[in-house]
């Protein structure tokens, strides 16, 4: 079973996404309603996956992508960011941060699923 932190600040969203892995089968899923409250489940448990949307209130997911990057307990989950944000600049701004992937919503079942397994075997 691999860990996942859905970071997301719409319930709905963040519903849909840890639906669409627990029927995939083979995820747990902890909910995050923004960076602060990632931040405070982060040392709960050991994640496998970061799922986080960029645009939230308190601590968005750029700044949560870099925490992660910078802390030794944290640097090495892969991180999957799903985001309105279309630009190439904010893709690369993620991926320079440290994504491993970028989904852009609205998406589908089938979207989430390949790029958390793209992000999961690193590629």
């Amino acid at each position: 079973m691999r860990n996942v932190l859905v970071v997301e600040d719409s319930k709905a969203i963040r519903s849909m996404m840890r639906v669409s892995l627990e029927e995939a089968g083979g995820f747990f899923v902890v909910e995050a309603g923004n960076g602060f409250e990632a931040l405070k489940t982060l040392p709960t448990r050991r994640f496998d996956l970061i799922v986080t949307d960029i645009n939230m209130p308190d601590i968005n997911g750029l700044e949560l992508i870099s925490f992660v990057r910078s802390n030794p307990a944290y640097k090495e989950i892969p991180l999957l960011i799903v985001s309105t944000e279309k630009s190439d600049e904010d893709k690369k701004r993620g991926l320079a941060l440290g994504a491993s992937s970028y989904v852009i919503k609205p998406f589908t079942k089938e979207d989430l699923m390949a790029a958390v397994r793209k992000t999961l075997e690193g590629k």
